[in-house]
């Protein structure tokens, strides 16, 4: 391998910065963030080092699910902007070096989408084929919801046609049947509308659902991957380098069919939400134990396959992947009060209140984000730490306008508090205390020390290209993981409890002719001949170090 192949698989060391249009930045004055408000603050996302900005859906919406239960999939919800607006969006953002994916919700529709309007209208409609029907009443299904403190079943009367049609979120999103080629051949050519756009390509919502066949005609297709299979092939064709990042909560056996197997040829990249799991139980426990397991279970992927890190998505803080034991030690541990969690499995907050403000965590965990083998992905406001709004309802706790100033609204929008999106965040993390501005200019701020990590994250190719492999060691508090591609290799370590730690490795094939370098910090430390070495870690700690050989032409 060559350093320059990383240009062509450019998602295997990207960094994803997640964004709502809506709640981001208003330029026009009416309250609701905007596409010329994003154009603006494009700069800061390059300052920050983002290379693939992802969009939240913008399309034209009923309003039901915050933007995913869409009216029309080619369209721009105009309170937002454009075609024109986005495509300069689109055009600055590769200027300045970011590829640009969007959100393709195609699992449903809002029940307002003028395909469901027919469809509902009579049973002779052109769209009736596009949803799922039943004539028969349906047998129980409260165990099946997606939302179980709104829906308790998966099927909805119709009263204008007497029968019942399938959604597996609310009842104003009813699923596409894609059995039906008529819906796949929309899919494909809603996909080739937005590459013609200019997208790099998209995050896929609700992959599992969306090739679910169960309550449909099955043998119309009979191995729905074969679908998404054709879906990768139509990415590649129309745009080259596209990119499908799919969201695939299931056991990582599971996730390696939605990757295409050995043979690589469905989703680009999976997020690890078993990783993002283990990662808050072992903080919880002050114990790196479920986060190197969960590491470990990975299969083997395709090499043009990987994996997506993440602290925090838009959605809850899922948890539904532990043991009720293992959810319960971290609810007490981040959430113990009710207001806290929802949906019985997650939670709704952010890193930072989570960890009580402690900089020497939240700078760990971010650490350790960035270290890991992968392309990690941020939530907008993460950089500086942004907290949550809990009078909020569900996961819109997490989604409050983006702080930029310590002024009204943060910066966010001049217009009256009471026509933004939700209210602006109070207390200890309000944009009084965190915002961009301050942090800009601040070399000890999260901000700079995020610049840091990503540009370090950058010149190591070998954290999204390279082997894998956890480094054993006596002390239980501390993850140590070793990345190596090529000549390049990067060891890593985090002290996930408060107390300092000393921490013997031996690295093989390594003597006393290499020397670990930090990258996080001026330092270095020297290795024994038998390539052994003692690395000190403060309470909370964290040390990136490139093992250095004595005839390496690489820059440190």
């Amino acid at each position: 391998m060559r350093i320059t192949d990383t240009s062509d698989l450019w998602w295997k060391n990207a960094v994803v910065y997640c964004l709502d249009v809506e709640t981001f930045m208003d330029w026009n004055g009416d309250g609701i963030g905007d596409f010329e408000g994003l154009a603006q603050r494009i700069d800061h996302l390059a300052d920050l080092g983002v290379t693939c900005l992802w969009l939240m859906p913008f399309y034209p919406t009923a309003e039901r699910d915050d933007g995913y239960d869409i009216t029309d999939f080619y369209g721009v919800d105009p309170r937002l902007g454009t075609h024109g607006d986005l495509v300069e969006v689109i055009r600055t953002a590769n200027d300045r070096g970011m590829r640009v994916i969007a959100d393709l919700v195609v699992n449903h529709t809002s029940r307002k989408h003028p395909w469901f309007r027919s469809a509902e209208s009579s049973k002779d409609s052109p769209y009736r084929d596009f949803y799922v029907w039943r004539s028969d009443p349906p047998p129980d299904t409260s165990d099946q919801v997606v939302f179980p403190d709104q829906e308790d079943s998966i099927w909805t009367l119709s009263e204008k046609t007497g029968e019942w049609y399938l959604h597996k979120f609310y009842k104003e999103q009813p699923d596409l049947d894609v059995t039906n080629p008529k819906v796949r051949d929309e899919v494909a050519k809603i996909m080739g509308f937005w590459l013609q756009v200019g997208l790099a390509g998209f995050r896929v919502d609700a992959v599992p659902f969306f090739l679910e066949t169960a309550g449909a005609d099955e043998d119309a297709l009979p191995d729905p991957h074969s679908y998404l299979r054709d879906l990768r092939s139509v990415v590649g064709r129309r745009s080259g380098s596209g990119v499908l990042l799919g969201e695939v909560n299931l056991p990582y056996e599971e996730q390696l069919q939605f990757f295409g197997g050995t043979d690589g040829d469905e989703l680009t990249m999976q997020f690890d939400f078993l990783g993002m799991q283990a990662l808050y139980l072992a903080l919880a426990r002050g114990d790196a134990g479920p986060i190197a397991a969960a590491l470990q279970a990975r299969p083997e992927l395709h090499p043009d396959s990987q994996w997506a890190t993440f602290v925090r998505n838009h959605d809850e803080l899922t948890l539904d992947k532990l043991t009720d034991d293992e959810r319960a030690e971290v609810f007490a541990a981040f959430g113990p009060e009710e207001s806290m969690q929802v949906y019985g499995r997650g939670l709704r907050r952010r890193l930072p209140p989570m960890l009580d403000g402690d900089p020497r965590r939240v700078r760990m965990v971010y650490s350790l984000l960035f270290s890991l083998p992968g392309t990690p992905v941020l939530f907008y406001g993460e950089e500086i730490g942004m907290g949550e709004d809990l009078d909020a309802e569900g996961r819109l706790a997490v989604r409050t306008p983006m702080q930029w100033t310590a002024g009204r609204n943060g910066g966010f929008s001049p217009a009256a508090p009471r026509k933004l999106p939700g209210p602006v965040v109070t207390g200890g993390f309000s944009p009084e205390y965190v915002n961009v501005a301050d942090q800009r200019n601040d070399p000890d701020s999260l901000l700079s020390f995020m610049k840091l990590l990503i540009r370090r994250y950058r010149e190591s190719p070998e954290l999204g290209w390279g082997g894998f492999s956890v480094l054993e060691h006596p002390c239980p508090e501390v993850l140590a993981h070793l990345c190596s591609w090529d000549d390049g290799a990067l060891v890593a370590l985090h002290n996930l409890s408060p107390e300092p730690r000393t921490v013997p490795l031996r690295l093989a094939d390594c003597d006393s002719s290499h020397r670990l370098v930090d990258l996080l910090q001026p330092g270095q430390t020297g290795v024994g001949d038998d390539g052994s070495v003692e690395l000190q870690l403060d309470g909370y700690g964290y040390r990136w170090l490139r093992v250095v050989a004595q005839d390496s032409r690489r820059l440190v």
